[in-house]
C-alpha cells in the first residue's frame, strides 16, 4: 500500500491539477445540444476555455455568467437567470450545465435554490431545456472530481427514477474524464462487437472529435442525447471505468435500481481481459474472432516490448485514476515507479498505486523527484522539467497543447495497450544514449602494481 504524502509548500510551483469546474464543463461537453455555464468571473472562464482551445484545437461551447464587483456583494442570482435565459433565446440548448466557481462557492451563494427558483418563475421560457447543477469550487479538488460531480448531478436531475423495464441488450457506461476520444470510441465497438447496445455518459467522442459540421452550431453538435440521460435506467447493466465514476453509479444505481460493475482501469492483458469476460457473460456470446486477434496482438507486443521496460525507472504525476492506469501498466511491464505526484488525497485509488509513496503535489515536486528517473510522464507543462533534467516525456492527460492529435490516441483495451507499449518503447530507443568505453569494459583503466594498464581488449 502506498503511503500518501500530504501537500506542505504554501504556494504551487509549476501547477500541476485543473480546477474542478474545468472538470465539469468537460463531462457537460461530452452531451449533445449542451451549454456548459460557469457561476462566476469572466476571469474564470476564460482561463478554462484557452485550455480546452489549445488542447482539442476547436471551437468550444463555454459561457459565463460574468460577475463583476456589484453582484460579488449583492449576489450573483439575477446573473444567472439572465444568462439562462440569454442563453435559452440564442442559443436553444438542451441542457445548461451550471458550474460553479470558487467566487460563488466562497460567498456562500445557494445556487441550487436560485436555479428553483428560475425553474419556477420561467417556465415558458426555458421549457425544452434541462437545467443542471454541479457545485464545483476552484480550491477543492480537481477536474476528476468535477467530471464526477456533473455526471452525478445529470443523473439525479434528469434520469427518470424508479424500477422500470429493462432492455436486456442495454448497457449504461460512465467512463472516466481520462478516456480520450479515441478510447470512448473504441470502447463502443468493443460493446458492439457483442451485440449489446451501449449508452455512454459523457460521450465525448461525439462532440470533440475533430469533425468540422457543415453548418455553424452554437452548442456542443454529437455526445450522449439528453433522453438517453433520462432513459438511463432501461439498461440492464451499469459499467464504471474510474475509481471516481463509482459515486455517479451509485447514484444510478440508488434512483434506477440498475447494477453496476467497477473497473479501475481498462489498460493491461489483464484488466482488458476481465472486461472482455464480462461482455461474454452479459451478451451470452463467444468473443469475436476480431477481438481475440487484437489481443494476440497484445501478447506479441508484450513480448518484443519487455525488453526496453525492464529496470527503467518512471515519474509520473496525474490525476489519482489515471496515475493509477499508468502506474499499473509500467510495473506490469517491468518497470519502477521512481515518483508519483497526484493532484489531491481524494481517491481511495491513490492507496493501491504501486509506489512506495505518492506526494500529493505539483510538477515542481515531481521535478525534484525524478532526477534519477528514465521517463517523466505528465502533461504538457512538464516539458520544461523534462528538459532540466534530460529526460524524454511521454505527454498523457490534460492538457497537451504542444502536439496534435492527442485526443485521438488510444490507451484502453487490448489495442490500447499495444500502442502503449509502442509508444514507450520507442521513445527509449529514441533516447537511448550511446555507451562510453569505460561502461563497455569496466577494466579499461584497472590499476596494477606497475601501473596502470588497459584492458586485454584494447591491446594492439
Amino acid at each position: 500500500m502506498a503511503r500518501i504524502l500530504p501537500q506542505t509548500k504554501s504556494a504551487a510551483v509549476n501547477p500541476l491539477k485543473t480546477s474542478q469546474p474545468l472538470g465539469a464543463a468537460f463531462a457537460f461537453l461530452g452531451v449533445d445540444g449542451a451549454m456548459p455555464l460557469f457561476h462566476g468571473s469572466q476571469g474564470c472562464t476564460s482561463f478554462a476555455l484557452v485550455l480546452f482551445v489549445r488542447h482539442f484545437k476547436e471551437a468550444i461551447p463555454l459561457q459565463t455568467t460574468a460577475m463583476d464587483e456589484l453582484s460579488t456583494i449583492l449576489g450573483g442570482a439575477d446573473n444567472l437567470e439572465e444568462a439562462i435565459l440569454n442563453l435559452k433565446t440564442r442559443t436553444k440548448p438542451k441542457l445548461i450545465g451550471v458550474c460553479t466557481t470558487a467566487l460563488v462557492e466562497t460567498r456562500g451563494e445557494d445556487s441550487a435554490g436560485d436555479i428553483a427558483d428560475i425553474k419556477l418563475k420561467r417556465v415558458e421560457e426555458i421549457a425544452g431545456t434541462e437545467i443542471v447543477l454541479a457545485n464545483t469550487p476552484d480550491f477543492d479538488g480537481a477536474i476528476e472530481e468535477g467530471w464526477a460531480k456533473a455526471v452525478t448531478a445529470m443523473i439525479e436531475g434528469i434520469t427518470r427514477p424508479g424500477e422500470q423495464v429493462r432492455q436486456s441488450k442495454k448497457i449504461a457506461i460512465l467512463p472516466g474524464w481520462n478516456l480520450t476520444v479515441a478510447d470512448i470510441e473504441h470502447l463502443r465497438e468493443m460493446v458492439e462487437s457483442f451485440g449489446l447496445k451501449p449508452v455512454i455518459l459523457p460521450d465525448v467522442s461525439g462532440s470533440l472529435d475533430g469533425t468540422v459540421p457543415d453548418r455553424w452550431v452554437t452548442t456542443t453538435y454529437g455526445g450522449t442525447s439528453v433522453e438517453d440521460i433520462r432513459e438511463l435506467g432501461t439498461a440492464e447493466h451499469c459499467i464504471a471505468i474510474g475509481e471516481h465514476m463509482r459515486r455517479p453509479a451509485e447514484v444510478l444505481q440508488k434512483v434506477t435500481g440498475v447494477p453496476y460493475v467497477l473497473f479501475q482501469s481498462l489498460t493491461g492483458l489483464k484488466d482488458a481481459d476481465s472486461f472482455v469476460s464480462l461482455l461474454s457473460a452479459i451478451s451470452g456470446a463467444s468473443v469475436p474472432a476480431g477481438v481475440r486477434r487484437r489481443r494476440a496482438q497484445l501478447q506479441d507486443a508484450l513480448l518484443d516490448g519487455h525488453f526496453h521496460f525492464g529496470g527503467k525507472k518512471i515519474a509520473i504525476a496525474a490525476e489519482p485514476d489515471q496515475l493509477y492506469q499508468l502506474a499499473t501498466f509500467f510495473t506490469g511491464m517491468g518497470s519502477e515507479i521512481a515518483a508519483a505526484v497526484a493532484t489531491t488525497d481524494m481517491s481511495k485509488i491513490l492507496e493501491k498505486v504501486p509506489a512506495e509513496s505518492v506526494q500529493i503535489g505539483d510538477l515542481g515536486d515531481l521535478e525534484t523527484l525524478a532526477a534519477s528517473a528514465d521517463l517523466l510522464v505528465t502533461h504538457s507543462h512538464g516539458r520544461q522539467a523534462a528538459q532540466r533534467l534530460g529526460i524524454p516525456l511521454m505527454r498523457v492527460g490534460f492538457p497537451i497543447f504542444d502536439r496534435l492529435g492527442s485526443q485521438h490516441k488510444l490507451t484502453i483495451l487490448y489495442q490500447g495497450t499495444r500502442d502503449l507499449v509502442f509508444e514507450v518503447a520507442n521513445i527509449f530507443q529514441a533516447y537511448r544514449q550511446a555507451p562510453t568505453p569505460e561502461e563497455l569494459d569496466p577494466l579499461r583503466k584497472r590499476e596494477t602494481p606497475d601501473g596502470p594498464r588497459s584492458s586485454p581488449l584494447t591491446r594492439h
